[in-house]
């Protein structure tokens, strides 16, 4: 099994479209439009200069204190260097850095931290629309890291990137998590890490299809947490080759995966649970289940390495 810890480079994406002759630019500005060269002080001026066409902005090293509404189109957004810059600070419309809902966007290399709203929902990325691909990219210390409304005919891939630090059961309208995916058609996240979370889930998700592989769910500094991947609305698909590892400091210890607890509203039949490697941090000794399945469906759950103390599967 291969688990990544440390996050590698990605290739940058050089997209050709035609664009408006008459865009503001400034030779200061950090924010540029790799297919005209045009630089802009706003991102949101530099999202508005693309608009519906497809387009690639490319993020100077830097800390932002901005963020933007993408309305349409198909939108790369890329660090120059990856990890070095840093948006956050602030939220449009009261919900995120970014909040999407054009046909597609794709986030590579960029830090996303210290989001914080009044509804306690306050994220890197708010995803109402679209296909969404993010690679390499940092969520940290902020409400969420991903927050998505409903959009079954699409789908959200996430590779390469870091969850630290974020969720929240402080809001009155319930609790904040890592990375939350509404009624989406598929999810796929692979060689990712999620850590430190401090309240809420790690990964949750409502999509019909999701795939979580090779990836680590790190709970030793965790505060007040709950189940590590929940699919409360149950899902088919593939739980392989990843790590986990249950903190002391929990809401709720009594699982690590959780399998149609709220609803079923997707079938769970063949969901494949494999080749996972699950433990508590030295020194805790606890009972808890590896999937606790409300599903009733035909679960696959196949060889998994697991400490002692924690059950395979059980029906609830």
């Amino acid at each position: 099994m291969k688990t990544l810890f440390r996050l590698g480079f990605a290739p940058l994406a050089v997209l050709l479209a035609a664009f408006p002759a008459d865009a503001q630019q400034s030779p200061a500005a950090p924010y540029t439009v790799v297919e005209t060269g045009k630089t802009y002080k706003r991102l949101q001026d530099a999202v508005n200069a693309i608009g519906g066409r497809t387009g690639t902005i490319r993020f100077m090293t830097a800390r932002f204190q901005d963020c933007a509404v993408q309305e349409a189109g198909d939108i790369t957004y890329v660090a120059q260097e990856p990890g070095q810059s840093v948006i956050g600070g602030v939220a449009c419309e009261g919900k995120a850095a970014l909040v999407l809902r054009g046909r597609s966007a794709r986030i590579e290399g960029l830090v996303f931290a210290d989001i914080h709203v009044g509804d306690m929902n306050g994220a890197g990325i708010r995803l109402e629309r679209g296909n969404l691909t993010v690679s390499q990219t940092w969520f940290r210390d902020s409400q969420q890291g991903i927050l998505s409304a409903d959009d079954p005919r699409s789908t959200v891939t996430i590779d390469k990137s870091t969850f630290s630090g974020l969720g929240t059961c402080e809001g009155s309208g319930g609790c904040a998590h890592g990375l939350y995916i509404g009624n989406y058609g598929a999810l796929t996240v692979t060689r990712s890490r999620f850590e430190a979370g401090r309240g809420g889930h790690y990964l949750k998700s409502r999509a019909r299809q999701v795939a979580v592989l090779n990836s680590s769910f790190d709970d030793s500094q965790g505060q007040g947490t709950n189940y590590m991947i929940d699919l409360p609305a149950g899902a088919t698909g593939r739980i392989a080759d990843n790590l986990f590892v249950q903190g002391e400091n929990k809401e709720n210890w009594s699982a690590f995966i959780a399998v149609g607890a709220e609803a079923r509203e997707h079938s769970s039949n063949g969901l494949t649970v494999e080749r996972n490697d699950a433990r508590f941090v030295p020194g805790v000794q606890r009972e808890s289940t590896f999937v606790a399945d409300w599903s009733g469906d035909q679960l696959v759950i196949g060889a998994n390495t697991l400490a002692a103390g924690i059950l395979r599967n059980d029906h609830r």
